[in-house]
This record gives structure tokens, C-alpha cells and sequence, in this order.
């Protein structure tokens, strides 16, 4: 009986865009996400450089959000998308430096649709932990075919990372938590991964997360695409009166790229919804399109102030399109302000599902939106940050309630003087500052940010972070990579940093290999520093880039894996270390 109501009340909620939804079926769902695609890089949003015909057309068939915002970098997006939370609440609070790995107590949206008898998968970037139990397939996913960090080509990503300019071409990936070679380029290689997996779940509701991981640097794209862009000069043509920010040459070389990888993006999409046509399968199915930051480089982003990293509209606000099964598909705009923590608690009331009742859900249903609602939520308030490692008190942070954001830039002991305060309603470029003229809002909103942020910074998930799991049978070997490494801030390629990862080992004999980013010059000692058990190996090989530790004994250990390399004259931090558990 529960789930007929639900089933009733999804045809109720949606009859103001058609009568869809005629059986009891829970419709597909399709996420489709890329990653440092800003505001500004689609036809549809007023570039009049970019050829995104497929995204152009899906725009115009869905319903929009205008004033859809994300956290300002990919790894705090990701953990809200799949949570409904605040990234802090889930204990993401970086990119890299071990701060970009979900706690495993989070209920994800996978988990939430595989529970309700869908079939889930995965293809892309995941970046919320590349390890048991961190991995897609351990947070809801049946199926995953994806890149390990926060990028093909990145330090975390070791299968790829010595290919150099050739990272995004015929990558070894990892098919459910196994490495496997493929040939292609890589957005080509998702996609038809994607288009697999629904081709094989289209008799069964099926969740596909398709997350591109273009066009995030390095800036690599088949040729074909990039010829479509090589004559145009990415500054000229946008005398609209909004903002432009200069660009230099590197600028405009770069923005050629990324919009010859879009175009790409835009030819797989349309790939994956042709397949839905043939499939029979296009009104059953719920597909969203969305971006997780504004862009990296400086190009054209609708007059927007700021980029990736910003709390500034550039660097938060996205495209977000929602195209609904069957007779849903409308070309409707809504302007209340939404945002990616809101993304969970749609689709489970879409899909009939109850939200967790255990833990709080920042975000809010957008179905009463969907159903003609014009309520502005001048009650609701968007909280936002980015720094390093933790969030500083008031240094690029901001919240938004109604028409007007206040921004802090600035240090912890800071007045109210020090702040910016926008009215976006009259001001959406974020250029004329009204702190000393409206005072009053102003010290309200910044009450409301201490409040925000003194909830989050004491999040359960930030004091007793998330630890990679050594020696079990659901990943053996683990090899430890780089992004998920904490220690000094910003380890990525150098040779002399501290670095050591959060583990929990099971007692056993391992062996255990140690890759270095350069062969090593001297002789010297491997040291292994497993909380109290410390074991030394002495290394009287030069021009090696490997050490192995065979049958090293570990206790039973929650606590930190400290890995160095001492010769005479340096210290060197592995690039990565891999522990194999043989009894």
C-alpha cells in the first residue's frame, strides 16, 4: 500500500506538466555531470563561440533552474550531490590532501535507489575515496568504470599519470575496483560505458551517473574537436554590457580547448539520449544535466564575478537542466534559488523513496517547485566556503538568503565593515558592495554564516575522519595514492614531503611495494612507521623507482601508515605504496 500512495502522489505532484507517470514504474534516472564546465560554456547560456547543439536542445526541453548553485570545487559538490548534506557534514572538506574521502556512515543516493530495487551505476570521476570502503562499489553502485582522484593525469591517478599529454587517451581505468585498459578517449569511453549499462537495466529502473570528468585540466582532446575551435578568438564578440575579464593568450589557447571538450561532451550526450530513443525507454526516464563548479581559466562566464574556488557566482553558480519522463518535457525556467544538496531529496521524492530519518538533510524536495509552487524560500539561506584542508573562519566564505549575499574575505577576528554584501536581485554581477549602507541586513546575515559554519565545523564526520581499510577481503591489494594522502599541505609530485595516510590494518603478513616519482639516486633505508611498529629496509640499489617489503608483520592498527625513504642527503615521500595481505 506505501507504495502505491507514493506512486499516486508522483502523478499528483507533476500533473501541472503533464499527465506522465501512467503506470506504477519508478522512473530512470539519468545524472549527468561535468567537471569544471562554468555557467558560460554551453550555446544555451549566451556563448556564441560554443557548438552544444544536443545541450542546446535538451535546455530548451527541460525544466531550468536560473539560479542553481554548488559548492566552489568538485569534491564538496560530489559528497552533497550524493548526500543531500553539507560536504562538511560528510567529512569532505578538500580536494586532495586526504580530505576528499566521504565517511563511509553517509546513506548514499545509491544506496537509496539500489534499497528501492534499482539497478545503479557509476562512470566517470567518483572523488570521494579511491579505497575500501570509500569506492563506488562500496557506497550503492553495482556497476563502476572510473578514474581514481580528482583527475585523469593527476598525481591520485597513478594508472594515468605518467602518460603525460596522452593521460585522457586508451587510460587503464578501474572497472569495479579492478584496473582495466581501454582504448579511446576518455569522455567517449564513459559514455559507452553509460550506454552498456543502460542498454542492460532498461527492463529494470536504473540509476546512471555519468560524471565527465571534462573539461577538467590537463586540457586534452581528439583533434577533430579541437579543429572546430583553433581560428576563434574567445574574447571578441560579447559586447552585451556585462563584465569581461581580459584574457591573455595562454587564456584564449585554453578556452579553445575547453570548448572543443565540451562540444565533445555535447556529441556523447547526445549518443546516450539517441540511445534512450532506441531503447524505448526516453519517457520512463529522468535525466539531469549539471556542472559541479565555474570554470578553471579565464573565459567568458555571463558576466560573472569570479571562478572554480570562489564563493562569488562565477565560481558557484551552474547550468542546471531537468528534462522529465513522458509529457513532462517543458520549457520552463524557475528562478527561486536551488542547489545541489537539494538534487537528493528530488529524485527520492520523484522515486517514492524516504529520505534518511537519522541525520539531517540540508537539502529540500524541488517537486513543489516542479508542481507550479512560485514560493521563493525567502526563509532559506546557502551556505558557502573554500579553503584548504579546513574551513577558515570568514576567508572566502559567504551566505545567501533571498536577494542579498554576504561575503567575507577576509580573517577571523573581522568586523562587519570588512564583509560584502550584495543584492543580487538588482546587482547579479556582485560589483557594488551595500555593506555600509544596509548595515542591519548585513550583521543578520553574518549571524546567520557564525551560526552555519559553527554547526558544520563541528560535523562528527570532520573530528573522526574516515579511514582507509587494509587487509580485508573486499580490496586486496589497497594501493595508497596520493590525493588521499594527508600530512604537509599540497603533496602532489614532489620527491621531499611528509606525507602518511589515515588506515585501520588487519593483522597479517603483507607485502608491500613502494613506487617513487623518479628513480632513486642514493642508497639508503625504506622505513614502514605503522603506529607503534617501525620496519626498515636497507636499499643498496641505485636507479630504481620500486623497493619491495615482502612478509613485513602488521598488528591489528587504527592509526596512521608513515612511509619515507631516507638516503644521506634527502627524504622522500613515496608516490604510492601498495600493501598486498598473504596471510
Amino acid at each position: 500500500m506505501k507504495y502505491v500512495i507514493k506512486s499516486l502522489l508522483f502523478l499528483i505532484l507533476l500533473i501541472p506538466f503533464g499527465s506522465f507517470g501512467q503506470t506504477e514504474k519508478r522512473p530512470n534516472v539519468i545524472l549527468i555531470i561535468t567537471d569544471d564546465q562554468g555557467y558560460g560554456d554551453l550555446g544555451f547560456t549566451g556563448n556564441h563561440h560554443l557548438k552544444t547543439p544536443v545541450l542546446d536542445a535538451f535546455a530548451k526541453a527541460s525544466v531550468r533552474f536560473t539560479n542553481f548553485y554548488v559548492s566552489p570545487v568538485c569534491a564538496p559538490t560530489r559528497s552533497s550531490l550524493m548526500t543531500g548534506r553539507y560536504s562538511l557534514r560528510t567529512g569532505v572538506r578538500d580536494t586532495y590532501n586526504g580530505g576528499a574521502m566521504m565517511s563511509t556512515n553517509e546513506i548514499t543516493l545509491a544506496e537509496l535507489l539500489k534499497e528501492a530495487g534499482y539497478a545503479t551505476g557509476l562512470f566517470g570521476k567518483w572523488h570521494l575515496g579511491d579505497n575500501y570502503p570509500s569506492r563506488p562499489m562500496d557506497q550503492g553502485f553495482d556497476e563502476s568504470v572510473m578514474h581514481l582522484s580528482g583527475g585523469m593525469g593527476q598525481v591520485g591517478d597513478f594508472t594515468t599519470w605518467f602518460q603525460g599529454d596522452r593521460s585522457y587517451f586508451d587510460p587503464v581505468l578501474w572497472q569495479n575496483g579492478k584496473q582495466k585498459s581501454y582504448k579511446g578517449y576518455c569522455s567517449d569511453i564513459f559514455t559507452d560505458s553509460a550506454i552498456d549499462f543502460i542498454t542492460e537495466s532498461a527492463d529494470e529502473p536504473f540509476f546512471c551517473y555519468l560524471s565527465f570528468n571534462a573539461p577538467h585540466t590537463p586540457l586534452q582532446v581528439p583533434e577533430r574537436y579541437y579543429e572546430l575551435y583553433k581560428d576563434i578568438d574567445p574574447s571578441k564578440g560579447f559586447a552585451d554590457g556585462r563584465p569581461f575579464v581580459p584574457m591573455s593568450e595562454k587564456d584564449k589557447e585554453d578556452a579553445r580547448k575547453v570548448y572543443a571538450m565540451v562540444s565533445n561532451i555535447d556529441d556523447n550526450v547526445g549518443r546516450l539520449l539517441q540511445k534512450l530513443e532506441e531503447l524505448q525507454i526516453a519517457d520512463d526516464t529522468l535525466v539531469i544535466f549539471m556542472t559541479d563548479n565555474g570554470p578553471q581559466q579565464v573565459r567568458y562566464i555571463a558576466g560573472m564575478r569570479g571562478r572554480k574556488g570562489s564563493v562569488y557566482r562565477g565560481g558557484t553558480r551552474v547550468p542546471f537542466y531537468m528534462r522529465l519522463p513522458q509529457k513532462g518535457k517543458r520549457n520552463v525556467e524557475i528562478e527561486t534559488m536551488a542547489a545541489h544538496i537539494d538534487v537528493l531529496p528530488t529524485l527520492a521524492d520523484l522515486c517514492g523513496i524516504n529520505l534518511p530519518a537519522d541525520r539531517t538533510i540540508d537539502g529540500r524536495s524541488l517537486v513543489p517547485l516542479l508542481n507550479g509552487n512560485t514560493e521563493n524560500w525567502k526563509d532559506r539561506s546557502l551556505f558557502s566556503y573554500w579553503t584548504r584542508r579546513y574551513p577558515e573562519r570568514y576567508r572566502n566564505m559567504a551566505i545567501q538568503k533571498g536577494d542579498y549575499k554576504l561575503v567575507g574575505h577576509t580573517g577571523y577576528d573581522a568586523q562587519i565593515k570588512d564583509f560584502e554584501l550584495f543584492d543580487l536581485e538588482n546587482d547579479p554581477f556582485e560589483e557594488h558592495d551595500l555593506v555600509l549602507k544596509e548595515k542591519q541586513i548585513a550583521q543578520e546575515l553574518l549571524q546567520e554564516l557564525e551560526q552555519q559554519y559553527g554547526n558544520l565545523i563541528r560535523s562528527e564526520n570532520l573530528k573522526n575522519p574516515p579511514r582507509i581499510q587494509i587487509g580485508t577481503v573486499n580490496e586486496n591489494p589497497t594501493v595508497l595514492n596520493r590525493n588521499d594522502a594527508g600530512g604537509d599541505r599540497g603533496i602532489w609530485a614532489q620527491e621531499e614531503v611528509y606525507g602518511k595516510w589515515d588506515v585501520k590494518i588487519a593483522e597479517g603478513t603483507y607485502n608491500i611495494t613502494f613506487k617513487f616519482v623518479k628513480p632513486l639516486e642514493d642508497t639508503g633505508r625504506m622505513v614502514l612507521e605503522a603506529g607503534t611498529i617501525v620496519n626498515q629496509f636497507e636499499n643498496e640499489s641505485t636507479a630504481v623507482d620500486i623497493i619491495e617489503m615482502p612478509h613485513v608483520v602488521l598488528p591489528e592498527m587504527t592509526g596512521e601508515l608513515i612511509p619515507f625513504y631516507q638516503s644521506s642527503s634527502k627524504k622522500i615521500f613515496p608516490f604510492w605504496v601498495s600493501l598486498e595481505k598473504i596471510d
